[in-house]
């Protein structure tokens, strides 16, 4: 038996390593993870092989998608007649078997490709390039550092950190400027943004080509961008096969959701990177530009198509219906739209009924979201299109659906501590906020060093995090925990019971502190508690001008530019106040800072102790962040609460469960000699 044991282990090992060999890509987050840890090894030639594989992974995988996406629906098409259920499940089937032979073909077992959010929002936001900017630093390849630092920064213009190394680039000999380039960049944002400078230096022929291939790059991006909503939806806070048992239900509300993707694929190509809403009337100043363009060219006809584009985005537009007309007028005849501009309008239109339809049948309502802000009349006599201030100046859509913060109504606060030993230090207005307060001796020194002590044990006994880089920052390192891991962990010996218990006890002391503190009408539950340690990592510290974690709001998506905070996905919008309890006061930096909407100007700051807890109402209201841990380690637990049921953390329920249990076998073990391990 055990040298049947034996082979088959040793068999399944061989057949592992041939998957893995035969794939024709790495996954980009096993090689991720691999450059992170060449990374605090100092092994920097290693941070860039692997870094750049995955950046080189990441990238083909969404070329392989979208191109067996687009491969499979064009050779099964829903083109049969007459039409029936047969013919049209047969195209979905055939689809779905097309695109599986095409995907694993190329990548090997997709099961292999299934990343974290927490890395997909890494690679979004480009947090390789940071590590790669400081690896070609430490191996003195200037030019390689520059362009990775610039390519970073276009994504991150807060980094303060970076935005000084880009200085430094920039005035050293030896680095070309031409390297300061974006190697991300967006080909249709990038030709468009030339075509703005040629047009605004009045050389019109020159700028037309430039417009022309933005035009092509969007439709063209806007077809990968529909391919890639048709992986997996999301249905939030259900399980999706539990309450739609109907196959037409089913299909509806899935496609409903992708239809929505698509649908706002005009926000995504309108984004510029680092920033949260969409240029201002993006696709429709194509045309706007083009037909002036074109105008001082001669060329009218052309100039005829565009307006008549322009005009099906802004219908009635009093300046761009003078242009149709002088235009018709001068040529003696009219002229169409442009076609590419009329079919992708028309499509618009439909996709908007469908959605309508659908959000009905999920009990939803849907609200057109303002894809189009016009920019307002052209006043000069030539007609100039209205300046987008070459492209640079963010000018971001001001009407959007459900976007605006919401208030808290009747806010209150000064309600009873509930406990003797704790004490109120500043309230919201000592704190220059509104929802604010800072309370001291929450929890005991001996609590602190417990629940402390906790979060390196549960790291130790083989949490997730695992002492891995810090998600805000590659100059620290981070590990912690949630409740129902420590309770989990501590029914297994693996920590200490008492200490997962604590933490228990703790988190709920805190809601309750928060919930009677504000006064709040109704009970306040559990969104999310994790106890958290971050720690400086030595030699990364000098200079260090960037933050622990980036200044942000905790139920909105902060823009500071636009001085707005929009509450919509990815934001945590059904969050309603948050909470910070300290566990320890002995590291350099880590302080805990309020700022106003721009993210810069900071109205208080906190200075984290044991026991000290900091609470605040969650929304765009109270902006913070932490500023950089530059010497030894902070630790904290974290809580979200919401007011809504419907958002209870389904961990925490789990955790009250385990605690229940446990009581109850406490109680009674004494007397009935019960083992808790054998009961649970």
């Amino acid at each position: 038996m055990d040298v049947i044991n034996f082979l088959s282990g040793t068999l399944l090992i061989i057949l592992h390593s041939v998957i893995l060999s035969s794939a024709a890509l790495q996954p980009y987050d096993l090689l991720y993870d691999n450059a992170i840890d060449a990374f605090h090894r100092g092994d920097y030639e290693n941070v860039v092989r692997y870094m750049e594989g995955a950046l080189s992974s990441f990238a083909e995988l969404r070329r392989t998608k979208v191109q067996c996406r687009l491969k499979c629906k064009d050779l099964h098409r829903f083109d049969a007649n007459p039409f029936s259920d047969l013919k049209f499940f047969d195209v979905i089937l055939r689809r779905a078997s097309c695109l599986n032979e095409c995907t694993e073909g190329k990548l090997g077992p997709q099961s292999m490709h299934k990343v974290s959010d927490d890395v997909i929002q890494d690679f979004n936001r480009r947090i390789p390039y940071n590590y790669l900017q400081m690896a070609y630093i430490k191996l003195m390849k200037l030019d390689e550092a520059a362009s990775a630092a610039h390519t970073y920064f276009q994504a991150n213009p807060e980094h303060v950190e970076m935005g000084r190394n880009l200085e430094q680039y920039k005035s050293l000999k030896g680095v070309d400027p031409k390297l300061f380039i974006d190697r991300e960049a967006r080909p249709h944002q990038k030709a468009f943004a030339e075509g703005v400078k040629l047009y605004e230096q009045g050389q019109y022929w020159q700028a037309i080509p430039f417009f022309e291939e933005a035009l092509s790059q969007y439709y063209k991006a806007d077809v990968e961008c529909r391919a890639l909503c048709e992986g997996p939806q999301r249905f939030v806070e259900q399980d999706h096969m539990l309450y739609r048992y109907s196959l037409y239900e089913l299909i509806s509300d899935h496609y409903t959701q992708v239809l929505h993707c698509e649908h706002e694929c005009v926000r995504d190509l309108a984004t510029r990177p680092g920033r949260l809403s969409p240029m201002e009337n993006y696709l429709p100043l194509h045309y706007d530009y083009l037909q002036f363009a074109y105008f001082k060219e001669s060329r009218l006809e052309e100039a005829l198509a565009c307006a008549r584009a322009y005009l099906l985005f802004h219908a009635g537009d009093e300046f761009m219906t003078e242009n149709v007309e002088y235009y018709r007028e001068t040529l003696g005849r009219d002229v169409s739209a442009r076609e590419e501009a009329e079919i992708y309008f028309k499509r618009h239109q439909q996709e908007l009924e469908l959605l309508t339809v659908g959000s009905q049948n999920m009990g939803l309502e849907y609200t057109e979201g303002t894809y189009w802000s016009s920019s307002g009349g052209r006043e000069d006599a030539n007609r100039i299109p209205s300046s987008t201030d070459g492209w640079m100046e963010y000018v971001p859509i001001t009407e959007r659906r459900n976007t605006t913060v919401t208030v808290v109504q009747e806010l209150r606060e000064g309600g009873p501590l509930l406990y003797d030993k704790v004490k109120l230090v500043q309230n919201s207005e000592a704190l220059n906020g509104t929802q604010r307060v800072l309370l001291d001796d929450v929890i005991s020194p001996d609590e602190c060093v417990q629940l402390k002590g906790l979060a390196h044990a549960v790291t130790i006994a083989g949490d997730g995090y695992r002492g891995k880089m810090s998600p805000h920052t590659p100059n620290e390192k981070f590990e912690g925990a949630t409740v129902l891991k420590t309770l989990q962990f501590g029914y297994e010996g693996r920590v200490s019971l008492q200490s997962a218990r604590l933490f228990y006890d703790v988190s709920e002391k805190a809601r309750k502190i928060v919930e009677s503190y504000f006064m709040l009408n109704s009970t306040l539950h559990f969104s999310y508690t994790h106890l958290v340690c971050r720690t400086a990592i030595t030699g990364q510290q000098d200079h260090r001008n960037d933050l622990s974690h980036p200044i942000h709001a905790d139920n909105c998506l902060l823009d500071p530019e636009a001085n707005e905070c929009w509450k919509e996905p990815p934001a945590y919008t059904s969050r309603d106040y948050s909470a910070l309890l300290y566990l320890n006061g002995d590291f350099e930096g880590g302080e805990f800072i309020f700022t106003e909407m721009d993210a810069k100007t900071v109205t208080a700051r906190v200075k984290p102790r044991c026991g000290r807890m900091v609470g605040f109402s969650s929304g765009g209201e109270n902006p913070h962040g932490v500023r950089a841990v530059t010497k030894g380690q902070r630790c904290a637990v974290a809580l979200w609460f919401t007011l809504d049921p419907l958002f209870r953390e389904l961990e925490r329920l789990q955790a009250d469960e385990v605690v229940e249990a446990l009581d109850r076998m406490v109680q009674f073990d004494s007397e009935h000699q019960i083992n808790p391990k054998d009961e649970l």
